[in-house]
């Protein structure tokens, strides 16, 4: 992806105009060492993973290429931006990963004290589920 692939022709032109500098619109990385985008503003082609999951897709072991910057709170946000064409397909578990993580989650659903496997997952603060939790406090 070139750099001139990179620019916003609105950005740059309201630059132009006014003179003000986009606080957050470095597409070189001269400022912020990678290329940045202000908030709704990344290019075309780049998408943060957020977005490549929604798609189905993940970065596939690749490096992110920008990033967006924005304030929430007197607090600076990144979120980084990758290339879309060279995003993969996500990977779907195997039958077998599928029966461990059933089976690491019924673990979490079953008292130790009693074991009865409860419709809800244990705390792990009490260790028990909460009928034992509750006959030990009394």
């Amino acid at each position: 992806m070139t750099a001139s692939a990179l620019t916003s022709e609105f950005l740059d032109a309201l630059g132009a105009r006014t003179g003000i500098r986009i606080e957050f619109y470095d597409p070189t990385g001269s400022r912020y060492g990678f290329p940045t985008f202000p908030f709704r503003y990344a290019p075309e082609g780049l998408a943060t993973r957020r977005q490549l999951r929604a798609e189905g897709l993940r970065p596939g072991g690749f490096d992110p290429v920008a990033q967006i910057l924005w304030r929430h709170k007197k607090q600076r946000r990144v979120a980084f931006l990758y290339r879309r064409d060279l995003a993969k397909p996500k990977r779907t578990a195997t039958p077998a990963q599928l029966a461990v993580i059933e089976r690491m989650l019924t673990a979490r659903r079953t008292c130790d004290t009693c074991g009865i496997t409860r419709d809800y997952y244990i705390p792990r603060s009490l260790g028990t589920c909460l009928s034992c939790a509750e006959g030990a406090h009394r």
